[in-house]
């Protein structure tokens, strides 16, 4: 049996290390990320995780692992911005507000599927237009849902949450673990 990470995410490496676990292999998948039309926050992000996990190649005895976080202001999906210009709009809009960070985890061996989602809320201040400007110039917001990373320099902006911390990095820990544990894998013992 061996263990795939469906993800390219060095955060998610990472956080799986402090379980103790590396993976046997990683294998980001392609999937289309674009939202549905009309498609909610949390039922979205649930939705690419078991897609990301059904598109990895594995044997059957294979665990497969995968995530998608995603940042939700209200009803609204805020993705990975397309250029400065959208990541400048994301983190405007989300100063001084109150948001939520989903992250839904898949775990599949063969044709079973387990899944978890964390939800946790986060507050960013309002940022002036120099902390805008440099954070932009930093370039940390590319490839990151809502513009942000929250263990990098943006970590600055967000003085309150509630929630998992490693759920709003991209790997919930104590999801992940009951997950493992789940489907047979022996998460403490590793490490």
């Amino acid at each position: 049996m061996k263990f795939i990470l469906g993800s390219g995410s060095p955060r998610r490496k990472e956080l799986l290390s402090h379980l103790g676990i590396t993976p046997d292999a990683i294998l980001p998948p392609d999937i289309d990320e674009e939202p549905k039309k009309g498609e909610l926050p949390r039922p979205y992000c649930a939705r690419l995780a078991r897609e990301k996990a059904a598109a990895v190649a594995a044997g059957p005895d294979d665990l497969v692992l995968c995530a998608d976080t995603t940042v939700a202001l209200g009803r609204r999906i805020l993705g990975k911005p397309r250029d400065a210009g959208e990541a400048a709009a994301f983190l405007t809009a989300l100063g001084g507000r109150r948001h939520q960070v989903i992250t839904a985890i898949a775990l599949r061996r063969g044709d079973r599927l387990w899944t978890r989602e964390s939800v946790s809320a986060v507050k960013m201040k309002r940022l002036s237009d120099m902390e805008l400007n440099a954070y932009l110039q930093g370039g940390e917001w590319q490839g990151k849902a809502g513009a942000y990373a929250i263990q990098g320099a943006a970590g600055a902006f967000i003085p309150w949450i509630s929630g998992s911390f490693t759920g709003i990095v991209g790997l919930p820990l104590a999801e992940t673990a009951a997950l493992l544990a789940d489907a047979g894998w022996p998460v403490w013992r590793q490490a």
